[in-house]
């Protein structure tokens, strides 16, 4: 069964309200509306998110009903299980791309309130650990997405953030003009652990959006290699 966490979801997301909220009260980064308390949210918006409800638990992959998928029962994933916060529709293929591309961090930081929420209730790894962006990308775009969504989710359920646990070594194509099997290729080798860290007996790699599971599974297989012997994953929304 999944281990229950010590404090209520509630609570945990607490920790992210912004300290000047009755200053500047929320604005619904969807519509605009005045947002919820200490949420860039309105009522109505967060209530038509597009959650994820059943899904394929080696791949996250939507499904009509909770069963694993016809991929992940021909062949096991390199992750111990995965799970998405949300499908990857509107308006999560808006506030995404903001957050990635435009440094919208309040974009950021409702995801990860809502992320929270939702991963409240899963077993507890030792260690969440972002998906790390090559350092010649990082630099040109100044900040790493997904670092920025999974720090103030490692505070909101009291777990540790490894960050440097996990390089990306190998620079590599943009994995949005691949198809399937070139996602693969293309991430061979990519990601190195640091040898010189102690490693967690059990993850959570934290990522943005899922698509084919080709980067999450380069990650983990580093991991596993490394030593680590269970590897979850967390991510914000997953591609259908």
């Amino acid at each position: 069964m999944p281990t229950a966490v010590n404090q209520s979801g509630s609570s945990k997301v607490d920790r992210l309200r912004a300290p000047l909220c009755w200053l500047f009260p929320p604005r619904c980064l969807v519509c605009g509306d005045p947002g919820l308390p200490d949420r860039d949210l309105c009522g109505a918006c967060h209530a038509t998110l597009p959650r994820q409800r059943h899904a394929c638990p080696r791949c996250a992959l939507p499904m009509p009903e909770p069963a694993t998928c016809p991929a992940c029962v021909a062949q096991s994933p390199p992750l111990d299980a995965a799970h998405a916060a949300f499908d990857y529709a509107f308006p999560l293929d808006r506030l995404l791309p903001r957050l990635k591309f435009h440094r919208d961090f309040a974009a950021g930081r409702v995801l990860a309130q809502c992320m929270a929420e939702h991963f409240s209730g899963l077993p507890r790894p030792q260690a969440l650990v972002p998906v790390p962006l090559h350092g010649g990308r990082l630099r040109r775009r100044g900040y790493d997405q997904t670092l920025e969504l999974a720090r103030p989710l490692a505070k909101a359920l009291d777990l540790p953030l490894h960050a440097r646990l996990l390089h990306r070594c190998k620079a590599t194509r943009a994995q949005s003009r691949l198809d399937a099997d070139a996602r693969g290729r293309n991430l061979r080798g990519a990601f190195c652990v640091d040898t010189r860290a102690t490693l967690p007996a059990h993850v959570a790699l934290v990522d943005d959006v899922m698509t084919t599971g080709a980067t999450l599974h380069a990650a983990a297989k580093a991991l596993r290699a490394a030593g680590v012997a269970r590897i979850d994953a967390w991510v914000c929304a997953r591609v259908a």
